[in-house]
């Protein structure tokens, strides 16, 4: 009878403990990313998002977030009116603004801009950690990498064709090393020529010297993808403008994605460079 009533205590007491322990995690949450707000949603945490910014977007099918403001600068009285439990911002946040909220007693953490895919995975799982879902994130980053792994080797022996990402206009604006965008390119089976600049400041006539065989543009705006789409026209003598190979991305899987988010653009680039081999994606 003493051990029947010793485990029956064990099992309470477990269950009684993993209820407070899970009381603990943040039930109103405020993202201040595009990346972090994608991470909530895709670890089924949408229910404890309160807000997020103008630059943030609900999956088709679920429900808009009240916003808040930008990636930079967010609604202070908004913010101290919803009652956070957690903000998580960005490297952008207004460093004054996150001082004023964490003097207020707001628990902020601030989540790093990734400069590759490992920090993008860092990112997440720590997102996860956040929120209580610390294993649902490291499912999703080990399947993805797999799924980059696959794709890698596919591409491995092809051809490597010149590539220019555009992530900015007035001023022209593309990615180096310094971005995870850099991983896109080199996993595809490409080349990043604008790589090694020391900055990511660019020029038209530097990208006619370097002639890549593909350009990519992250979205910006129709309008403005529209012009700048033009502009490059005028340099017919550019591989990627004689050859039609002239590509947008949306900026947020380009920019702002989530490890599984990652592995789509990683395919749709890799498809952009190879156009010729029909790509059949195995292991997906």
């Amino acid at each position: 009878m003493f051990e029947l009533r010793k485990g029956w205590f064990l099992v309470l007491f477990i269950l009684f403990s993993s209820s407070i322990y899970a009381q603990d995690y943040p039930k109103r949450v405020i993202s201040l990313g595009p990346a972090t707000t994608d991470a909530l949603y895709l670890l089924d945490a949408e229910d404890r998002i309160i807000a997020n910014t103008v630059y943030c977007k609900a999956p088709q099918g679920k429900p808009k977030k009240e916003k808040i403001g930008t990636v930079i600068k967010v609604n202070l009285e908004k913010v101290i009116k919803l009652k956070p439990d957690l903000v998580l911002a960005t490297s952008l946040t207004d460093k004054q603004q996150l001082k004023i909220m964490k003097d207020l007693q707001i628990k902020v953490i601030e989540i790093p801009l990734a400069s590759n895919f490992n920090e993008i995975c860092k990112n997440f799982l720590q997102v996860g950690q956040l929120i209580g879902k610390e294993m649902d994130a490291e499912e999703i980053i080990k399947e993805s990498e797999g799924k980059i792994d696959s794709i890698r080797k596919q591409t491995a022996g092809l051809s490597k064709q010149k590539a220019l990402v555009q992530i900015g206009a007035q001023p022209l604006f593309v990615a180096t090393k310094e971005y995870f965008i850099n991983d896109f390119i080199g996993w595809a089976g490409g080349i990043n020529i604008a790589a090694d600049l020391k900055s990511g400041l660019y020029s038209r006539e530097e990208a006619l010297k370097q002639d890549p065989d593909v350009l990519i543009i992250s979205a910006m705006g129709s309008m403005v993808v529209e012009a700048e789409k033009k502009e490059w026209q005028r340099f017919k003598s550019m591989n990627a403008v004689k050859n039609n190979r002239i590509y947008v991305v949306e900026s947020e899987k380009l920019c702002a994605p989530t490890p599984k988010s990652f592995v789509d653009t990683l395919k749709e680039i890799a498809i952009f460079l190879h156009p010729e081999t029909k790509f059949k994606f195995t292991n997906d």
